[in-house]
């Protein structure tokens, strides 16, 4: 290993533990405090949002008749309650069960053998012995053998089943009309918070009269649950023992 390669090596080292003890020291400084909530903002002004961009039909032109009370575009002949622009709410029915099984098995081996001799060079092989130890064998001056084998066995059983309403708000207005939704709710009991947060594109036409939709009807859906506090670092393992996971190479 050069001397840059190990310079950055152990920059890279130091940096790591740097961030790992920042991270320690926010802990530290939040023991027997509870998880703070976030603060409600605007979406739209966070710096990781980004509007949606997807392809598009071409547009059409809405006709209307003279002296009709029917207009382009609405749902129902009264005024319709459920969310058709930016700013509404409706509810997102999520009721996931999902189930997988899978098992799998690996086998290798292999072996070698390599030997090399010199039973004759001119006669010089009889004076190997000067250069190397005593009772030199001119026919066997160079043996190898390697053995290798290695068996895996892996299986996978996973059951989930999560059942959840969420409001979410639209926050944008794709050209065809479908909706871009995000939603976001925390729930803090003790010293342990849930958090779940929701993105998707929907169809106005999907929504039901009671201003729900249901998860599978959400395109380009992303949906997260998962939660912060004492509890989910008990089940976290150490942060050194991720490093050693990461940069131990066996």
């Amino acid at each position: 290993m050069t001397h840059f390669n190990r310079l950055g090596l152990c920059a890279a080292l130091g940096s790591a533990l740097l961030l790992s003890a920042c991270g320690s020291l926010d802990r530290v400084a939040n023991i027997g405090k509870a998880p703070d909530m976030t603060r409600i903002e605007n979406p739209v002004l966070e710096k990781s949002y980004q509007p949606v961009s997807l392809p598009m039909p071409a547009p059409q032109t809405a006709s209307a008749k003279p002296n009709s009370l029917w207009q382009s575009g609405r749902q129902t002949f009264f005024k319709d309650q459920r969310a058709r622009q930016i700013g509404d709410i409706l509810t997102v029915m999520i009721d996931i069960e999902d189930e997988a099984e899978l098992e799998n098995s690996s086998s290798r081996s292999r072996s070698a053998s390599e030997s090399a001799g010199l039973d004759s060079l001119l006669g010089y092989e009889q004076s190997l012995d000067r250069i190397l130890p005593e009772a030199v064998d001119n026919s066997s001056l160079a043996g190898a053998d390697s053995d290798s084998a290695h068996n895996g066995t892996g299986s996978i059983e996973r059951e989930e089943d999560i059942e959840l309403k969420i409001a979410a708000l639209v926050t944008q207005i794709l050209p065809n009309g479908n909706m871009v939704i995000h939603g976001r709710q925390e729930v803090r009991v003790n010293f342990e918070k849930r958090i779940l947060e929701l993105d998707g594109v929907i169809r106005p036409e999907d929504i039901s009269n009671t201003n729900s939709i249901s998860y599978e009807k959400i395109a380009e859906a992303r949906i997260s649950y998962g939660g912060e506090g004492q509890i989910t670092d008990v089940q976290q393992p150490r942060y050194g023992q991720q490093l050693y996971d990461i940069v131990f190479p066996f």
